[in-house]
């Protein structure tokens, strides 16, 4: 049996994993913003749930609801940072209010769960951290800028942070689907258009969105088997992509990127300092 801690278990990915955990006799630790939400859950499982609430925006409120989890838990194994919302519209669309949701909610939320979590962690002699990114935090789509902006840079976070922990135990897991059956689309915070964005690729994008035509291939349950395998297994890979959407885009991404940056090496061998 193991102790997860998972935020954003109100639905989607972070509702499927308590479900599959507690059937097979694990204990959840999870956290949402609306306690009621797990009622169903609770009655089914008793104390093998419980729920907390946690809403990261309020990034004052992380550090002692982790230090109360662990306290109560004794030891938990594994960390889901899962909560995140997204934000849709170009660049120029977005307020300024939308945007500084955007990262505190993904970004800085997501940094000080994990920044909270290690000391115990440390402690009891390990533990895993799995965050869940997106294709999009190793590719871009437009009207997404803000959204990407917190995956990407949440990915270059753990990709640090792994490096500082690795010797105490500690490691992590990327998990990143691509467009996934989930309530994500439905809980889009989408900005107001402006007319000149109409016959952009944001606009197109939007316009695709709204009529449905958008595809959405990734399966969640099939997702949430392929998380927990991989949490669970004894050295898992830094990354998981899942659905075919992000595998292709991820690898279009990475060999464009490769191959401009072959282009540019005897630009970069020519900036070094020569020998004296």
């Amino acid at each position: 049996m193991k102790t997860w801690l998972i935020t954003g278990a109100s639905g989607g990915l972070g509702r499927g994993m308590c479900e599959t955990l507690l059937a097979r006799g694990d204990r959840v630790f999870a956290s949402v913003r609306r306690e009621a939400v797990l009622d169903d859950l609770s009655a089914k499982y008793g104390d093998y749930l419980q729920v907390i609430t946690l809403d990261l925006s309020m990034t004052a409120t992380i550090n002692p609801t982790v230090e109360a989890a662990f306290a109560q838990a004794g030891r938990i194994d594994i960390v889901v940072s899962n909560a995140a919302y997204g934000l849709f519209g170009a660049a120029e669309e977005l307020s300024d209010t939308q945007i500084e949701r955007q990262i505190t909610t993904n970004l800085t939320g997501s940094i000080q769960l994990i920044r909270a979590a290690i000391p115990f962690l440390r402690q009891q002699g390990g533990g895993r951290i799995v965050q869940v990114s997106s294709e999009g935090g190793q590719i871009a789509y437009p009207a997404f800028s803000l959204y990407h902006a917190s995956k990407w840079g949440i990915e270059g976070f753990v990709e640090a942070v792994r490096q500082e922990v690795a010797a105490f135990g500690i490691d992590f897991l990327l998990v990143e689907p691509g467009p996934t059956a989930t309530q994500f689309g439905a809980g889009l915070d989408i900005a107001d258009a402006l007319p000149a964005y109409r016959s952009t690729a944001a606009g197109k994008l939007r316009a695709a969105l709204m009529s449905g035509e958008f595809a959405v291939k990734g399966d969640a349950e099939k997702c949430v088997t392929a998380m927990i395998a991989a949490a669970d297994a004894a050295s898992p890979p830094l990354r998981l992509p899942l659905g075919s959407t992000a595998y292709d885009n991820i690898e279009a991404a990475l060999k464009t990127r490769l191959e401009a940056l072959q282009a540019m090496k005897a630009v970069a061998y020519g900036a070094d300092r020569h020998e004296v």
